[in-house]
C-alpha cells in the first residue's frame, strides 16, 4: 500500500515514475523536456499519488486548479499530463488510460500571425552587422534549428556537402543531418577559419565573450536585436525563424516530410500546421538563404 506525503510535502515522483516519466520525455528538445517535467512535478504535487493511482476525478480536480491561468498555458500543462498517461498505459506501465476523457481547453492557432515574409528575414539578417551574429541568425532559419540546437552546435559537426556543406545536430539519444543552402555554408566557413586561426577549432560554433557555449538568452536578445534593427516591429524570437524555415520552405515546394526530417518533429502532425497556416499554399535549400 502506498502512503500517500501530507499536503505541505512535496511530492516529486517516486522511483518508478521517475523512469517512465525520463523514458517519456526521451528524444525531445531540451526545452520541451523542462517545460514538461515542470508540468508533471505541478501536477504530481496536486494529486500527492504515484501515477498509476491517478484517476479522472484527480485530472479534473487539477485542471478546475488552473482556471486562473491563460487558456494556452492549461492546455499545455493538461496536454503533456495527458500524454504521459497514455504513454505509460501503452507501455503496460499504467493500468489504464485515465487521461483521455479530460477535455483540454481549445486555443486558437494563430501560427499564422507569427510566421515572417521572406523579406523580412533577409532584412534581419543582411542588416546584422556582426559576423557571428548574422550567421546565427542565418542559420536559426536556413535549418529551422530550435535554440537549444544552435547553442550547442560544435565544429565537429560540420561536413562538406558536394559545393555546399551540412549540419549534425546531435539529441539525447538520436541524431539528423540538415543541408545547408552555399550562402549559409560559406558564412560557416568563414566562422571557422576565424576560430581555427586563434585556436584549435574545436568546441561550440558560437561562443560567448568568455569563450563557453551561448545562453539560450543571448540568442533571444541577438534576434530580437536583429530585428528592431531591420525595422521588423514584431516581438521576433529564434522561433519565429523556425516558425518562418517551415512555411517558407513548403511554399517552395518542399515536400512535408522533408520538413519534417529538417526540423525534427517527431509527427508530421506538428509539421502540418504549417500547412494549415498558409494563405496560399534536407528543406533548407528550397530557401533563399
Amino acid at each position: 500500500m502506498v502512503t500517500v506525503p501530507s499536503a505541505l510535502e512535496p511530492v516529486g515522483p517516486r522511483p518508478a515514475d521517475a523512469d517512465l516519466i525520463e523514458l517519456w520525455l526521451r528524444d525531445r528538445s531540451p526545452h520541451t523536456q523542462s517545460a514538461y517535467r515542470r508540468d508533471v512535478m505541478k501536477f504530481l504535487d496536486h494529486v500527492g499519488k504515484v501515477l498509476a493511482e491517478v484517476s479522472v476525478a484527480d485530472l479534473q480536480s487539477y485542471a478546475e486548479a488552473l482556471s486562473h491561468l491563460a487558456e494556452a498555458s492549461r492546455a499545455r500543462m493538461l496536454s503533456a499530463i495527458r500524454s504521459l498517461l497514455a504513454f505509460g498505459h501503452q507501455l503496460g506501465a499504467l493500468p489504464a488510460d485515465v487521461g483521455w476523457p479530460l477535455k483540454l481547453p481549445t486555443v486558437p492557432d494563430n501560427l499564422a500571425n507569427r510566421i515572417l515574409s521572406e523579406a523580412d528575414v533577409q532584412q534581419i539578417i543582411t542588416k546584422e552587422p556582426n559576423p557571428r551574429n548574422r550567421t546565427l541568425v542565418r542559420l536559426l532559419y536556413g535549418a529551422g534549428l530550435r535554440v537549444s540546437e544552435v547553442c550547442n552546435l560544435e565544429w565537429r559537426d560540420l561536413a562538406a556537402d558536394g559545393d555546399a556543406g551540412q549540419i549534425t545536430i546531435r539529441g539525447s539519444t538520436t541524431a539528423r543531418v540538415v543541408q545547408l543552402t552555399r550562402a549559409t555554408w560559406d558564412e560557416l566557413l568563414f566562422l571557422r577559419d576565424r576560430a581555427f586561426a586563434s585556436s584549435n577549432g574545436s568546441g561550440p560554433v558560437f561562443r560567448s565573450q568568455k569563450g563557453g557555449r551561448l545562453h539560450a538568452s543571448t540568442v533571444w536578445r541577438i534576434v530580437r536585436a536583429a530585428a528592431k534593427r531591420a525595422g521588423v516591429d514584431l516581438p521576433v524570437s529564434p522561433y519565429w525563424l523556425r516558425h518562418a524555415h517551415a512555411a517558407h520552405a513548403l511554399d517552395r515546394g518542399a515536400p512535408l516530410h522533408v520538413v519534417q526530417a529538417t526540423l525534427g518533429h517527431r509527427s508530421v502532425v506538428s509539421t502540418d500546421r504549417y500547412v494549415r497556416s498558409r494563405p496560399a499554399a534536407s528543406s533548407g535549400r528550397y530557401l533563399q538563404v
